[in-house]
């Protein structure tokens, strides 16, 4: 199983980015997908999560409204479009995935359920 994130960057502030997961060697109709962030000196915080029917998504309050999660079956990629960056994006984003028996809610908020994690890509906001 293998899940490889791209897209990072450096991006100004205000700025989007598209970030990328896809996954191998594992069938995405049976694991909600997710995405986590963490930022130097800082825990590990869950940024948005999707169920495998895209039927129940989590977004953190700090993303919200800015952030959009999606996915591509055809492609068993999970895609985090982000909007209106800020510097306090600034972070090494990670995908996960968890059987779909997890609620979204508590495998982004708490990190629970989750069998598989990809390598971090680095997304930095600054001008």
């Amino acid at each position: 199983v293998q899940l490889q994130a791209s897209g990072g960057g450096l991006v100004q502030p205000g700025g989007s980015l598209r970030l990328s997961c896809a996954a191998s060697g594992l069938n995405l109709d049976y694991y909600g997908l997710g995405w986590f962030r963490q930022a130097p000196g800082k825990e590990r915080e869950g940024v948005s999560c999707v169920s495998s029917s895209e039927g129940s998504t989590y977004y953190a309050n700090s993303v919200k409204g800015r952030f959009t999660i999606s996915r591509d079956v055809a492609k068993n990629t999970v895609f985090l479009q982000m909007d209106s960056l800020e510097d306090e994006d600034t972070a090494v984003y990670f995908c996960a995935a968890a059987p779909d028996h997890y609620p979204v809610a508590t495998m982004c908020a708490h990190s629970i359920g989750i069998h598989y994690w990809g390598k971090g890509t680095l997304v930095t906001v600054s001008s």
